[in-house]
């Protein structure tokens, strides 16, 4: 890494087979030289990959963490590939990336709904977790002195975020990150139940204040914010509430961060005590919406492959238009974002 490159925190979300995207996003700044990674938050699938880079980074420096995420993710693919969850031969024919089609995913939707995974799966069996163990060496994440490393899940008995510290990671703590309640039985860590982060904090960002060395964060976004018009189907619905539920966290801090930088630049704030956070957004909204949230179960090989690229090809512009700014000025007018949404704000 250069000497002269900009430190920056990562903060990564959760989205299934999406976060191939963030994949890329990871890969694509690896290879440049132009920033160093001060800190990372992730949730779900985004704590996967932040674990694959503290991993190979730990290993073998930014080449090592660009080859553990594509390790990770080939053993992704690897694993479901007997899987029942996969396009429809008429999908595949016409480059339709979503599950929807198929009757098996309408048949677990439909059994979530009526049936519990501690019904469903008294012997709580998780694929994922064997191959999280399999590719992923804890005991290097656990080691890793390049970044700060915090991973997101919900309490489920207090309904508050849990931050778990690099320092004392294990797998069952990235599994509690990941665990959606309709499809897994809660993780159990020192007896406290969890699931999935992205209720609370998908990503965290308040880990970063003060810990990293760096204002600079820098969101992956792979949720759609926005969607135009209302959902009329039962899945569309149930979608669209699934994505309003895992970026309101996110919101809500972006909101308090866009408060605390005007009462500071109002002067009734003191520098001292508070600092201006600089947010900047990498995202792909424009061609991740289209997707939709099926697809998020779809691990094959060339989904994968090709979120990847997109999130390397995404990546790459943000570099040259954002890297600039990087240490100065905040790259997202949060104010403006907030308005185009429909957010409310005071002052």
């Amino acid at each position: 890494m250069a000497t002269s490159a900009k430190p920056v925190n990562l903060a990564l979300q959760g989205g299934g087979a999406h976060g191939a995207f963030t994949w890329g996003v990871l890969d694509r700044i690896l290879e440049d030289e132009r920033l160093a990674i001060a800190g990372i938050s992730g949730t779900s699938a985004g704590a996967m990959n932040a674990v694959a880079v503290a991993d190979g980074y730990t290993r073998d420096g930014p080449e090592g963490a660009r080859a553990a995420l594509d390790n990770f993710w080939r053993c992704m693919s690897e694993g479901a590939r007997g899987s029942p969850l996969k396009r429809t031969p008429l999908d595949t024919l016409t480059g339709y990336w979503g599950l929807d089609r198929n009757p098996v995913y309408y048949a677990m939707d439909a059994m979530s709904r009526i049936a519990s995974p501690y019904q469903l799966n008294p012997a709580n069996m998780n694929p994922l977790r064997d191959l999280l163990e399999e590719s992923i060496d804890f005991e290097r994440v656990r080691h890793c002195t390049a970044f700060k490393l915090f991973i997101s899940a919900t309490n489920v008995e207090t309904g508050k975020v849990k931050v778990f510290p690099r320092e004392h990671l294990t797998a069952d703590m990235v599994m509690a990150s990941t665990c959606l309640p309709t499809l897994f039985q809660a993780v159990e860590i020192d007896g406290v139940p969890y699931w999935d982060g992205g209720y609370m904090g998908n990503p965290a960002l308040f880990p970063f204040y003060g810990k990293t060395g760096s204002d600079d964060v820098v969101v992956v976004q792979i949720n759609p914010v926005e969607r135009k018009g209302a959902p009329t189907t039962p899945q569309d619905i149930q979608d669209r509430m699934s994505e309003i539920n895992f970026n309101s966290s996110l919101l809500n801090e972006l909101r308090a961060i866009d408060f605390v930088d005007r009462l500071i630049r109002q002067g009734k704030l003191s520098t001292q005590d508070y600092r201006q956070v600089r947010v900047h957004i990498i995202e792909n909204q424009a061609e991740m919406k289209p997707l939709g949230a099926s697809s998020k179960l779809n691990t094959e090989w060339a989904f994968l492959t090709k979120l990847r690229d997109m999130g390397r090809e995404t990546a790459d512009r943000w570099l040259d238009e954002t890297v600039p700014h990087i240490g100065t000025r905040a790259t997202v007018n949060l104010r403006k974002m907030f308005d185009s949404i429909g957010g409310e704000h005071q002052g």
